[in-house]
């Protein structure tokens, strides 16, 4: 088991996005109250004094979508002004990326992860579930912003989905040719999209590589990641690509991540329910941050037996929340 030292920490659970494989189908979401997310205050007090101290070093802000926060780019600055930040990254949909890319770099922000499943505007709305003016030019938009303020390393995130965008593989791959982009195929999951997943299944890692090997031809990269992705790279490529395969090639004893929900609900793995700790009504019922620095660390002892346990038994109920919820 690697060293668990990078928490991603969702700062709202809303999105302006409905992707399909995020959120069940015309579902109505039961959305946290803006009084029970954990405030800013709270949340650099949890980084501060319980998560840092345990061995935390590296964040990643996710969502929902993350840029809905209110004030996030002072968050982002508080984060990143910590001695202890080795590292600070978000991950976005980029549609509101182009007018706040430059502030979240002056902020301290320098890496970012954002969703782009098709290049095609008519596919990329059908993901996201918009029917109203296209999205896609202001994801892309906020992409090429992203790049000319300086972000690097630039990743783009695909979701894969059978039937739907599984033509498009070689296309978003060729996006790491000419620059130092680098997508990320991440295999299609059963969290709060069950009926889609049961009728369409999902693509392996191994099935997508191989497409751009015959294409292209494919060597493993020498640049390594801080999460699960094994790196590999089209000869000649300025960028990478990435392979996350959680269904098809179990990576747990690799991870070295935990999660903390926007109402501060700090769990092991994003699959698996069956140990969490709610922080936040802790620190609010005042218990002092020794006592929570303790819990943490009793969920860092049991991480190793935490796993995706369930996946294949056929049952759905260690997935009580959409992956908007989670915040993945």
């Amino acid at each position: 088991m690697n060293q668990v030292d990078y928490l991603r920490i969702s700062l709202i659970d809303r999105c302006n996005f409905r992707c399909q494989y995020c959120m069940p189908e015309g579902a109505e979401l039961d959305y946290i109250l803006k009084q029970q997310l954990l405030t800013d205050t709270e949340l650099l007090t949890l980084i501060q004094e319980v998560f840092i101290p345990v061995g935390f070093t590296r964040f990643r802000l996710t969502g929902g979508e993350p840029l809905l926060r209110p004030h996030v780019v002072d968050l982002v600055k508080a984060i990143a002004s910590l001695r202890e930040t080795q590292d600070l990254s978000m991950t976005t949909n980029g549609f509101l990326l182009a007018s706040m890319a430059q502030n979240l770099y002056d902020a301290g922000l320098r890496r970012i992860n954002i969703s782009l499943d098709s290049l095609d505007p008519d596919i990329f709305d059908q993901i996201i579930g918009n029917r109203g003016r296209s999205r896609w030019q202001d994801v892309w938009k906020g992409i090429q912003q992203a790049y000319h303020v300086g972000f690097n390393p630039l990743k783009l995130n695909v979701v894969i989905i059978p039937g739907v965008n599984d033509h498009e593989v070689l296309d978003l791959a060729a996006l790491s040719i000419d620059k130092q982009w680098h997508v990320r195929f991440i295999e299609f999951m059963p969290i709060g999209n069950s009926q889609l997943f049961g009728d369409r299944g999902w693509i392996s890692s191994a099935e997508l590589r191989q497409q751009i090997r015959e294409r292209w031809g494919l060597t493993e990269s020498q640049v390594c990641g801080n999460g699960p992705a094994d790196v590999f790279q089209i000869p000649g490529a300025s960028g990478t690509l990435g392979f996350i395969s959680q269904m098809s090639e179990c990576f747990c004893d690799r991870c070295n991540r935990m999660r903390l929900s926007a109402d501060g609900w700090l769990r092991p793995c994003l699959l698996n329910e069956s140990e969490q700790i709610d922080l936040k009504t802790a620190l609010r019922a005042g218990v002092s941050t020794a006592k929570l620095r303790e819990q943490v660390k009793h969920l860092l002892a049991i991480k190793p037996e935490i796993n995706f346990k369930g996946r294949d038994s056929g049952t759905t109920g260690i997935y009580s929340r959409t992956m908007s919820q989670i915040g993945g």
